[in-house]
């Protein structure tokens, strides 16, 4: 299999992984809540279901990030070589690897560190477009394509 399926393989995995555990979180926050309202009146009841309520917000906003990263994954053809940077590339500089998708955490695959970056990043918006000899300048360290696939 070649680095760039694994790559992208690799982040597909993680972000499901994230959304099951989201969903999960939601269901049993939403189980305590019925079983609340069940067996409790007064300040406090009223005080806790608030709090779940907040609580269920903030990891549906979560989720809703996730499942939004999961649909930039699913769009990219990690079997299409690309000439140009773009979507779905990944990219080897003199310094360091990258996988144009979305800002997801770093990963390591065979020792090589690689860093997804979302195609309106700053560092991205420096490659997108061009291709393996182009140069340009981040926080004043200096970066050559190396590779594009």
């Amino acid at each position: 299999m070649s680095l760039k399926k694994q790559i992208h393989q690799q982040y597909k995995i993680a972000v499901q992984d994230k959304i099951d555990v989201f969903q999960d979180m939601i269901s049993a926050l939403t189980i305590d809540a019925q079983n609340d309202a069940k067996g409790s009146a007064g300040d406090k009841h009223e005080t806790a279901l608030a709090m779940m309520h907040l609580e269920q917000e903030k990891l549906n906003y979560k989720l809703k990030e996730l499942l939004e990263q999961r649909a930039v994954l699913d769009k990219i053809d990690s079997a299409r070589e690309h000439k140009v940077v773009a979507l779905g590339s990944v990219v080897k500089t003199n310094q360091l690897w990258l996988f144009v998708a979305s800002a997801l955490p770093k990963i390591t695959i065979d020792g090589i560190t690689i860093f997804a970056v979302s195609p309106s990043a700053p560092l991205a918006t420096q490659i997108m477009g061009h291709q393996v000899g182009h140069t340009f300048d981040i926080n004043g360290k200096k970066y050559t394509i190396e590779r594009v696939e």
